[in-house]
């Protein structure tokens, strides 16, 4: 599976592929299926993304019948993983991930995994025709480095403990990957500008967002207002500028602006909303940027979004911020 991210940050707002509102059941199904998929129960979290498409027309994005074939082919439903495979095999293009992804490795030898694999990689091929093929493929790599690791997070916490020797460990091994990222990344955006996806792809110019949003302040200060040209030109997406102006600002010892990030209480490992500005109007702001609102984004942690109680728990929480 592993574009759990894309779908995090990049999801525009309650509208799909499709263009069509969703219905809450559909949204409400997809996000019960990824969490039976962490769950490793891939039978449940495959039934949920059916009863999302029934409740939608059977309609549904790349992302999310991707996400069921995934959730299929580890549950040994053969025929249903390759049924939303053909689905999206004529506009699918990520040919690097979907031949590398370990979730569909028991489809392999299934002869009909070797035509859908070709279309897709076609389907690159006709995409990135008109790309900087090399910086395509360097980002493609930086972005399997940044993500990587990260996948892992999850299940070393829960093996070992937040605040394990592993899970330290763990954590020095990613920042010296985004150290080593961090040069690549800057040595594009110096020579190159922000490219867009016109130049690198959708991907590519996602893993140009993913490293700078896991930099340190004076990098992230430094390509922020060259990420806001790029918004301004078409060349990156109006919702990753949120979330590096929310980071931006909380580290210069502001509120942030669109609610994005969400903090985690060391003693207690309960997760919050970073302090905030203006919280009433936040899924305003939200919705200009194309972001869903804030009580959707937080169901993520299992929070619940209460604009009253939040502006008295205010106080509390920049206080703890600000002695982290």
């Amino acid at each position: 599976m592993k574009i759990r991210l894309f779908i995090l940050l990049f999801l525009a707002s309650t509208k799909l592929l499709f263009g069509q509102t969703v219905p809450k059941e559909y949204t409400d199904k997809v996000k019960a299926a990824e969490s039976l998929y962490r769950a490793k129960d891939f039978k449940n979290s495959a039934s949920n993304y059916s009863e999302a498409f029934k409740s939608n027309g059977w309609k549904a994005s790349l992302n999310d019948r991707y996400n069921a074939a995934c959730s299929w082919a580890m549950a040994s439903g053969t025929d249903s993983a390759f049924s939303q495979l053909d689905r999206i095999a004529a506009k699918f293009t990520n040919y690097n991930h979907i031949t590398k992804d370990t979730d569909l490795t028991s489809l392999h030898n299934d002869k009909r995994w070797k035509p859908i694999i070709e279309k897709i990689k076609q389907n690159q091929e006709k995409a990135e025709a008109n790309l900087n093929k090399p910086l395509v493929a360097k980002l493609g790599d930086i972005y399997i480095e940044d993500q990587k690791y990260r996948q892992q997070i999850e299940g070393i916490e829960k093996k070992y403990g937040g605040n394990s020797k592993e899970m330290n460990e763990h954590w020095q091994l990613i920042n010296k990957k985004d150290s080593l990222n961090l040069i690549e990344v800057k040595a594009i955006l110096d020579k190159y500008g922000w490219v867009g996806p016109d130049v690198v792809g959708g991907q590519g110019s996602v893993t140009l967002f993913l490293v700078i949003q896991h930099a340190d302040q004076a990098t992230q200060e430094k390509y922020l207002p060259m990420m806001r040209d790029a918004v301004n030109n078409g060349k990156a997406q109006s919702g990753s500028l949120a979330l590096l102006e929310d980071r931006v600002a909380l580290r210069q010892g502001k509120r942030q602006i669109y609610g994005s990030q969400i903090g985690r209480d060391p003693e207690t490992q309960i997760y919050y909303v970073s302090p905030l500005e203006d919280p009433e109007n936040v899924d305003k702001r939200r919705a200009d940027v194309g972001l869903p609102p804030l009580s959707e984004y937080l169901k993520n942690w299992q929070l619940k979004w209460d604009v009253e109680q939040y502006k008295k728990d205010l106080p509390t929480l920049e206080a703890k911020t600000k002695h982290k």
